[in-house]
């Protein structure tokens, strides 16, 4: 019950980030979530899209480097403290998160996180035990 998340390489120089972001467009590929960590040179984009097959094609054919990840994607109360919860729910298991970013859905009432985790199934189990709800691809699909 994991997503699939693409890493883009991208170089840290103006115009670089939005001729990624047109590549995507004009290969009608939906970004449903994105994070940008940067060095000095590069950044490195982490993506969820709508097909994840199609836009791996896509950036290779294009010089891109890329890779692909499962992450765990959790859905939590729109509430303050429900983050504080997950987060409680992984550390009581021993399970470090290396990083984590939002992103919005139609689905009213809830929030979205996703979660680059040291053991994505010990995480899933932990989550589920708590009654957390972690989504899978086909999950994400239909959240749009």
């Amino acid at each position: 019950m994991t997503v699939k998340q693409i890493s883009v390489f991208v170089e840290n120089k103006p115009g670089k980030l939005m001729e990624l972001a047109k590549l995507l467009e004009e290969n009608s590929i939906d970004m449903r979530a994105l994070s940008v960590a940067e060095t000095e040179d590069f950044g490195i984009l982490r993506i969820i899209v709508d097909d994840v097959y199609d836009t791996i094609r896509v950036l290779k054919d294009a010089s891109y480097v890329c890779s692909v990840t499962d992450v765990v994607a959790v859905e939590l109360p729109d509430q303050p403290g429900s983050l504080r919860k997950v987060l409680s729910v992984l550390s009581d298991n021993q399970i470090n998160v290396e990083y984590t970013y939002a992103f919005a859905a139609r689905k009213r009432n809830a929030a979205y996180m996703i979660f680059r985790v040291s053991d994505n199934e010990k995480a899933i189990e932990a989550l589920n035990k708590n009654k957390m709800t972690p989504i899978d691809q086909e999950d994400l699909a239909d959240l749009f």
